[in-house]
């Protein structure tokens, strides 16, 4: 009787123990679905102030766009210092991760490529560069964020 009831309470550690490792896991899991913070290993390297600043490099007068593997237009290196440039005035928040925010632009860029109509377009910019650093956008913050893209790199 004494070894039923010890085996009982092993069993109910075991069980706790493996309860409580599942949760772990799941909530991380979850965690990580959140999480917005830029990634160190494609962030550029912010300038310090006795820094010289860079030169932009200078458009050259080739077709704006270079399409990838994927077919979304891709900015160029200057293209891309121009779209961060505009973005930036929009609101500095949204180039927080310039990686992120130049897929973001490369997806509006395919959205007026596709040909779809300007709200929707303006509305998709403003879902796809809302959250993170920029809890919410207005109409007009999203549509100058499509004139960003359209003026830097999508003709």
């Amino acid at each position: 009787m004494i070894l039923q009831d010890r085996q009982g309470r092993e069993s109910v550690k075991r069980k706790t123990w493996i309860i409580t490792g599942v949760a772990v896991l799941a909530f991380g899991g979850v965690l990580s679905l959140f999480e917005d913070e830029p990634d160190k290993a494609t962030a550029d390297p912010k300038p310090s102030a006795s820094a010289p600043a860079k030169q932009p490099e200078q458009h050259n007068d080739k077709p704006a766009e270079t399409p990838t593997a994927s077919g979304i237009p891709s900015p160029d290196t200057g293209q891309r210092v121009s779209l961060i440039r505009a973005l930036r005035t929009v609101d500095a928040g949204l180039v927080a991760n310039e990686g992120r925010a130049v897929d973001r632009a490369r997806n509006v860029c395919l959205d007026v490529k596709e040909g779809k109509p300007a709200a929707t377009i303006q509305g998709n910019a403003k879902a796809r560069f809302e959250g993170g650093t920029v809890p919410s956008l207005t109409d007009d913050q999203a549509a100058e964020i499509v004139t960003a893209v359209k003026s830097s790199f999508c003709h």
